[in-house]
């Protein structure tokens, strides 16, 4: 299926590793012209000559750096017509241990860098008459997970968020939804050496998802074909959630 992405242009959050790195790749591979950013500068730049994609070095924690990575997307692909919203999830820690510091942080680097892209990316995109914007929050949204407090509150907002958006954007031709995963074969997985085979007995498809296939579904969404979808929030986990 021919997803009408080549000459599309993207910033991928969040992309030097793990998902944000696998949509990245996803959507060059399909003629996308793809921005990807990150802090990490050094690795962000191994992986953007890997995917033929240009860097964008930002700490998305800081108070404007993802309205600025926006801009500089802008400039420098020419404009930008996919904003793939990503950012590292909160640490763990239940509410009694929850200082105002660590919410307030989380508030920071979880929702404003989303506010933040998002209001950055909206004005050419009305302007152009065509945008795809996707917010990667967690199953955390739908289904909270022990000792997550800081996740679980914030990423549910953010889908009320992304549906009360999508309507008022859906005029011109912009769709906004987001992307739930559940657990995936990252990087950060690997290094928290997980027990995989224990953690795949609780999925009904039997096993840890392939970022890959996380983000053929974020290439879709972001696709032609997929211009009536909108102010949704598609689950991606093999069927691990339990609620509707």
């Amino acid at each position: 299926m021919n997803l009408g992405l080549s000459g599309r242009r993207a910033l991928v959050m969040g992309a030097s590793r793990g998902l944000g790195k696998s949509i990245a790749e996803a959507l060059a591979a399909e003629g996308a012209h793809v921005a990807i950013c990150a802090r990490d500068a050094e690795r962000l730049a191994v992986v953007a000559a890997g995917v033929g994609a240009t860097a964008i070095p930002c700490d998305l924690s800081v108070d404007g750096a993802a309205a600025a990575a926006v801009a500089d997307a802008e400039q420098r692909l020419g404009g930008l017509d996919i904003l793939i919203v990503n950012t590292g999830g909160p640490p763990g820690a239940g509410f009694e241990s929850i200082t105002d510091g660590m919410w307030r942080g989380a508030f920071e680097g979880l929702w404003m860098s989303a506010v933040g892209a998002i209001r950055a990316a909206l004005p050419s995109m009305r302007r152009q008459r065509h945008g795809r914007i996707i917010v990667i929050t967690s199953i955390a949204a739908k289904e909270s997970v022990p000792n997550l407090m800081l996740s679980n509150s914030l990423r549910a907002g953010l889908h009320g968020l992304v549906n009360a958006l999508s309507k008022e954007v859906a005029s011109d031709q912009i769709t906004v939804n987001a992307l739930m995963p559940g657990y995936q074969l990252t990087e950060r997985l690997v290094e928290l050496n997980i027990d995989e085979a224990k953690i795949s007995a609780t999925i009904p498809a039997g096993r840890i998802g392939d970022p890959k296939d996380f983000a053929a579904i974020a290439a879709f969404l972001v696709s032609d074909q997929a211009n009536y979808i909108t102010g949704q929030a598609i689950c991606v986990d093999g069927g691990a959630l339990n609620s509707i």
